[in-house]
C-alpha cells in the first residue's frame, strides 16, 4: 500500500503520542501533515522543540471545519489521535473533541469527495470499563461498577455477585462486551462505532486501536488525571513518599509510546487491518505498586510508599490486555516497562515546576469530586 500513500495527516501531531508517530512517518519516507491546537493542559501555546522539522504543522482545533479543510489538503490517511482525556466534569467537552471531530471529518469528505484511503483513530482500554472476572464457582462474569459504600470499607478489589469470593481479572479481548464507566471512555466507544459506519458508507477502511496506558518521554506534566507514572515522578524527584490510590494492588498494562507508534504504522500499512479494533499494550499485566518500586529504583532512592485510601472516580481496578489480535498482524511490542519511566524521567528533568502542577491537579480533582479518600 506504502507506494500509493504520500501524505498523511496526525491530528494532535504534536502532542505524546502523535510526536512519536509523526517522527516514525517521517523516518519511514512519508509526507506528514501534524494538526495540533498546542492549548493547554498538553501544551503551553508554543511549539514544541521536539516536533519533528521534516514535518509540516498546521495550528488548529479539530472541532473546527476550516482547520480540518486546511489540514486535509492532498492528504491520503488521516491517524486521528487528537482526543479529550481523563475524567473533566465538562462533559460535552467529550463529544464535541472525541466524537463531533469525526463528524466534521466525515462531512467535509463527502462534501469535497476527498479521496481518503484509510482513517485510524485512537480509542483506549477504557472502553472496557471493569471488564471481565473469573470466579472459582461461578465462571466468568461482566464486572460491575465499584460502589462507594465498598470504597468506604477500604475494599478494592471486585467480588462476586453471587457467592461474594475475590474474583480474578481476565485480559480484555476486542469481541468483549464494551462498558465504559465514564465520559472518556464512552465517547471513544461512540467514536469506534462512528468512524466504523462511515467508514463503511464511504468505502474508507477504518482502524481503531485501543491504547492501554503509554509511557514515555514527552507526555505532558501538566494534566496528571490518568498519569501514575508522572505523580509518582513527582514524589520521587521532591524526596517524598510515593502517594499511591487504593491499596496499589490495581493490575494495569503499560506499553512503551514507540512501540505505540510501531502498531499505528502496521495498521496503516496492512489491509488486513481494516475495518477492525485492536488492542495495543504489552501483554504484561503489572501492580501500580511494582510501578512506584521501579521509578524509585531508577532514581536510585529507597522505596517509601504511602497508600492515601483514596480513588479516582470513573476508574476500573483492573484492566489487562490481550494483544494477540495485533500481534497476528506480525507486530510485537519491544520495549520494556523500565524503557519507559528511565525514558520518562529523564525527558523530565529538562523542566522546571512540574511538583506546582502535581499539587494543584489534585487539589482540583478532590474539590470537584473526582479524587475521593476515606
Amino acid at each position: 500500500m506504502k507506494q500509493n500513500i504520500k501524505k498523511i495527516l496526525v491530528t494532535g501531531g504534536a502532542g505524546f503520542i502523535g510526536s512519536h508517530t509523526v517522527d516514525l512517518l517521517v523516518e519511514s519516507g512519508y509526507q506528514v501533515v501534524a494538526l495540533d491546537s498546542l492549548k493547554p493542559p498538553t501544551h503551553n501555546g508554543r511549539i514544541p522543540k521536539w516536533l519533528n522539522k521534516k514535518a509540516k504543522l498546521i495550528r488548529g482545533d479539530v472541532r473546527g471545519k476550516k482547520d480540518w479543510q486546511k489540514a486535509l489538503r492532498g492528504v491520503d490517511m488521516i491517524v486521528h489521535l487528537a482526543a479529550y482525556m481523563d475524567y473533566h466534569l465538562d462533559f460535552s467537552t467529550y463529544v464535541q473533541t472525541n466524537i463531533e471531530s469525526l463528524a466534521i471529518l466525515f462531512e467535509i469528505i463527502a462534501e469535497e469527495k476527498l479521496p481518503i484511503k484509510k482513517i485510524i483513530v485512537a480509542s483506549s482500554q477504557a472502553v472496557y470499563g471493569e471488564g471481565k472476572y473469573r470466579c472459582e464457582n461461578h465462571g466468568v462474569i461482566d464486572a460491575s461498577p465499584r460502589e462507594e459504600k465498598q470504597f468506604k470499607r477500604r475494599q478494592w478489589e471486585q467480588y462476586c455477585p453471587k457467592c461474594g469470593k475475590e474474583v480474578v481479572p481476565i485480559p480484555e479481548k476486542e469481541g468483549d462486551i464494551l462498558l465504559p464507566l465514564a465520559p472518556y471512555g464512552l465517547s471513544k466507544q461512540s467514536s469506534e462505532q462512528f468512524v466504523m459506519t462511515m467508514g463503511r458508507a464511504f468505502s474508507i477502511p477504518a482502524v481503531a486501536l485501543r491504547f492501554s496506558i503509554v509511557l514515555g518521554a514527552r507526555q505532558s506534566f501538566r494534566h496528571f488525571y490518568s498519569g501514575a507514572l508522572r505523580s509518582f515522578a513527582v514524589n520521587v524527584l521532591n524526596k517524598e513518599p510515593i502517594e499511591i490510590n487504593e491499596d496499589g494492588g490495581q493490575l494495569r498494562d503499560f506499553v512503551h509510546v514507540k512501540d505505540v507508534a510501531s502498531a499505528i504504522l502496521k495498521t496503516l500499512e496492512e489491509n488486513k487491518a481494516n475495518f477492525e479494533a485492536f488492542n495495543v499494550g504489552s501483554g504484561q499485566a503489572t501492580r501500580i505498586f511494582d510501578l512506584a518500586k521501579i521509578v524509585a529504583k531508577q532514581n536510585e532512592v529507597a522505596f517509601k510508599p504511602s497508600l492515601q485510601n483514596r480513588y479516582r472516580v470513573g476508574g476500573a481496578r483492573h484492566s489487562v490486555m490481550n494483544i494477540s489480535k495485533l500481534k497476528g498482524l506480525g507486530w510485537e511490542p519491544k520495549h520494556t516497562l523500565k524503557e519507559a519511566v528511565a525514558d520518562y524521567l529523564n525527558w523530565l528533568l529538562n523542566f522546571r515546576g512540574f511538583n506546582r502542577n502535581l499539587r494543584q491537579t489534585e487539589e482540583k480533582m478532590i474539590k470537584s469530586g473526582v479524587l475521593k479518600k476515606y
